[in-house]
């Protein structure tokens, strides 16, 4: 379950506004990740009720499993030890598998408010946080810590890797730029290899991951045998599952259909719209989902049709542009 050192991982990034509880369901059944982590759950002014977590992560309900089976790890974002600490325990006694801590999300109105990537200025908070939440929930229970370089300066990670070690954490997940980098390229994975050497737990790296050869360099520079994959995997629906069999991981028989090409981008388009309607979601979010989706493609070079979609208004009319403009099967055949 989740990161082990001498097991490889692929794990599913968490996206805000990407990786809902639908599109992890969907993602995990097409791709073989070994877990999915939940969009980042925000605690500020008083702990989260179990309630409010479970409309973000309703996996929670169901064995902190997706539909197919695949383990999901709840991450939470704050500046707030204590608070933390009570969100997670609540969690946990609800059925959460794992916790995650973001310290890494670059997002100014996140950072504005002590969450997020501000919290690498302050090395010494991030050790609290990670022992506050580790000591709240039980033994048995992860405890990991999502990071970046630094806030400017990307030698601060050897300073809050140790930290987060410290502090508990079973694992940390490095993003392998600065905050203020944002998610403009290269990433640096250098020194991802470094702390990973420095440290007693395993080390995730995460960053610009866009083929298997992407990820073959990163693991030769970093060393590291766990990897984070997100707008790569969106970009290029065979990704997750090269990466998994270059690591050694298995894939059924779904996602190994979906690795040889077999899947196309309107089948992956049906089955949005297919687990949108199972989650009782409006036509409109679901579209937007789906636009969101084409459009990393579309900025990767892997569909060439995105101008053809991009102003459907409806589910119905996307499906049905996307079918004329990769002269495909018929709509009538991709919805059912």
């Amino acid at each position: 379950m989740f990161v082990v050192r001498d097991q490889p991982a692929l794990v599913l990034a968490p996206m805000d506004g990407v990786t809902d509880a639908t599109m992890r369901a969907l993602l995990a059944r097409t791709m073989p990740f070994s877990h999915c982590v939940t969009e980042f759950l925000r605690v500020s002014s008083h702990p989260l009720a179990l309630r409010s977590i479970l409309r973000s992560m309703p996996e929670l309900a169901h064995g902190s499993r997706t539909t197919c089976g695949t383990h999901v790890q709840l991450q939470l974002l704050g500046g707030d030890p204590e608070l933390l600490a009570r969100t997670a325990e609540d969690a946990a006694a609800g059925g959460a598998l794992g916790i995650d801590l973001n310290f890494g999300c670059p997002a100014p109105t996140v950072n504005r408010h002590d969450g997020g990537a501000t919290l690498l200025r302050f090395p010494e908070r991030i050790e609290r946080i990670v022992r506050a939440v580790r000591s709240a929930v039980p033994a048995g229970i992860p405890v990991s810590a999502k990071l970046r370089l630094g806030w400017d300066d990307p030698s601060a990670i050897f300073r809050n890797a140790e930290m987060a070690e410290r502090g508990g954490a079973s694992w940390i997940t490095i993003h392998g730029r600065t905050k203020f980098q944002g998610y403009t390229p290269p990433a640096y994975w250098g020194p991802i290899g470094v702390v990973r050497r420095s440290l007693g737990i395993p080390v995730v790296a995460n960053g610009e991951i866009w083929s298997v050869d992407d990820l073959r360099r990163c693991e030769e520079e970093t060393g590291c045998r766990h990897f984070m994959l997100g707008r790569g995997a969106l970009a290029r629906l065979s990704l997750a599952a090269e990466c998994a069999t270059h690591l050694g991981l298995p894939a059924t028989g779904e996602q190994q259909r979906w690795a040889s090409g077999a899947s196309s981008w309107l089948e992956a388009m049906a089955l949005v719209a297919s687990e949108s309607r199972t989650a009782a979601e409006g036509d409109r979010r679901t579209l937007s989902r789906m636009k969101q989706w084409l459009n990393y493609a579309h900025k990767r070079g892997s569909i060439s049709w995105f101008d053809s979609v991009k102003r459907a208004q409806s589910t119905h009319d996307l499906l049905r542009a996307a079918s004329a403009a990769a002269g495909a099967a018929p709509f009538g055949r991709l919805a059912a």
